[in-house]
């Protein structure tokens, strides 16, 4: 039995268009899957999109289409952008497909027939934009705290979740987990609002339709969060008990931008605490990304749209500058001067270059069939070494989902390879035939040693490191038993490649 690996982005709002922010946590929970399969993992990876609620029922109405039109035809521009950057997600969960509807329904019900679902009166402050009601006290000068918009007076009947019941179970919880909520700093954080005391939470609204009904009281529509919150259970058939959700629930990692932290880890466990059902093992809240040093935003027109820089970079660029730039968990700066400066360096110079130079000597002295290895010396002992302690430091940074520190690990193997094309001259050996031995020792270690970094960085970089391995010649499935020294055999048909990645030249 293999063992499993559960995986998910956030669902992606229909009312936004997808922007750089959305890329960066699906290209994440991407390599992360890429890499959890190739370590030989049974792999689910959920992504999907999150169409209820009252600002979609309003934007619509805009736009003078039903809300349901509204979500098919944007869900389209993430399914199309998840396409182009080679996401490789096992379901896309639709917050309005049936499925998903009866797990709420569900949930919803099991917490009520328990008591810890109650119908009682609301009066907040409501900011629609978040939808999320906040007291006087938590308002900055009347305004929302989290987004600065205008809110309004709203005063209604309403479901109550006793979430304040489970404030002790859950800062219990997060005690005895260490890892439940990363990084560290965002734990803190959590702990410190907990303590300062849970309020039960309002859990439907009569405002407005466009929802799921309250079990029992249509009247009632159940709020947003809750609704959102339980695709990732009903995207593995809950609450049919059998099936995907016993084989992979709990889910191994929530990927999750900062801004929804506390509906992850606050609102969620209490709600499966309350449900009877185990909690996540891990919530990951990364960072945001500034644009040249501003908020991003539409008044500003910074958005950065993924589709623009796919088109002009190519998405292993796109891929590789989200997660090699910053520290996952740390904020970022996007600049086209620092994504080109990653593209040249690290890309066409470093990766492209090694590539490059290693098959065209293969070609020009052994017309690309890879010769028979003599005896290895310690120059060519140390890349193999190096090769294979690579592996497990990518493995462990991975389980940090410190992808920035898996890449450099990566890149200090790449480095190795061109430092060592130079020290060990090829060029001077091809002109004396009694170095014919050893000049094949060279090509093949300097040629082994890359096949393995790009099965490695096939997680990262699927389109770069498939076109290198077929120009090594390595046709075979990549896992985790292949990552071992001795791949390429002699014979093997190697074909000069030519450059991996253009060096970009153009004006921004």
């Amino acid at each position: 039995m293999k063992p499993t690996f559960y995986v998910t982005t956030p669902i992606y709002y229909v009312n936004d268009v997808p922007h750089i922010g959305h890329a960066y946590t699906t290209v994440a929970a991407d390599v992360l899957a890429r890499y959890k399969r190739l370590m030989g993992y049974d792999v689910y990876f959920l992504t999907g999109s999150d169409e209820h609620g009252q600002k979609v029922e309003k934007a619509a109405i805009t736009a003078g289409e039903t809300p349901l039109e509204l979500a098919d035809r944007v869900v389209k521009r993430y399914q199309a952008l998840w396409e182009r950057l080679g996401i490789s997600h096992s379901d896309f969960i639709r917050t309005t497909q049936e499925r998903h509807k009866k797990g709420v329904s569900e949930i919803f019900s099991n917490i009520l027939a328990k008591g810890d679902i109650y119908l009682g009166e609301y009066e907040d402050w409501y900011c629609t934009p978040c939808e999320t009601f906040w007291t006087e006290t938590q308002l900055i000068e009347g305004r929302c705290p989290d987004c600065n918009r205008p809110v309004e007076k709203l005063k209604e009947e309403s479901y109550f979740f006793r979430m304040s019941k489970y404030q002790e179970q859950l800062l219990a919880h997060i005690e005895a987990h260490p890892d439940f909520i990363q990084p560290k700093s965002k734990r803190n954080e959590i702990v410190s609002f907990i303590k300062e005391g849970l309020r039960d939470l309002s859990v439907s609204r009569t405002t407005f339709t466009w929802g799921i009904p309250v079990p029992g009281n249509d009247r009632h529509i159940i709020y947003v969060w809750f609704d959102a919150l339980t695709n990732y259970i009903s995207a593995l058939g809950y609450p049919d008990e059998s099936g995907n959700y016993s084989r992979y629930w709990p889910v191994d990692v929530h990927l999750i931008g900062k801004d929804i932290l506390r509906f992850h880890a606050v609102y969620w466990p209490t709600f499966l605490m309350a449900a009877g059902l185990p909690l996540p093992e891990k919530v990951f809240a990364h960072g945001w990304w500034t644009v040249e040093g501003q908020k991003m935003s539409k008044s500003l027109q910074n958005v950065v749209e993924p589709n623009m820089l796919i088109d002009k970079y190519g998405v292993d660029v796109v891929r590789y500058f989200l997660l090699r730039e910053v520290p996952f968990g740390l904020d970022g700066d996007f600049s086209h001067t620092a994504l080109i400066q990653r593209m040249n360096s690290d890309l066409a110079n470093d990766i492209g270059n090694l590539l490059s130079r290693s098959t065209a000597m293969a070609v020009k002295y052994f017309e690309g069939i890879l010769p028979e290895p003599s005896e290895m010396l310690d120059i060519d002992l140390a890349l193999k070494t190096k090769t294979e302690e690579m592996i497990a430091i990518v493995d462990k940074f991975i389980d940090e989902l410190a992808f920035s520190k898996a890449l450099q690990a990566i890149w200090d193997v790449i480095s190795a390879g061109n430092k060592y094309i130079d020290d060990s001259a090829p060029w001077t050996l091809a002109k004396d035939p009694a170095n014919r031995g050893r000049l094949a020792t060279v090509m093949h270690t300097l040629l082994e040693s890359q096949r393995i970094t790009h099965c490695v960085l096939s997680a990262f970089l699927p389109t770069t490191a498939g076109k290198a391995l077929a120009s090594l010649g390595y046709a075979e499935e990549i896992s985790k038993e292949k990552l071992v020294w001795g791949g390429l055999k002699e014979g093997t048909v190697i074909t000069k490649v030519e450059a991996l990645f253009p060096r970009y030249e153009g004006k921004e």
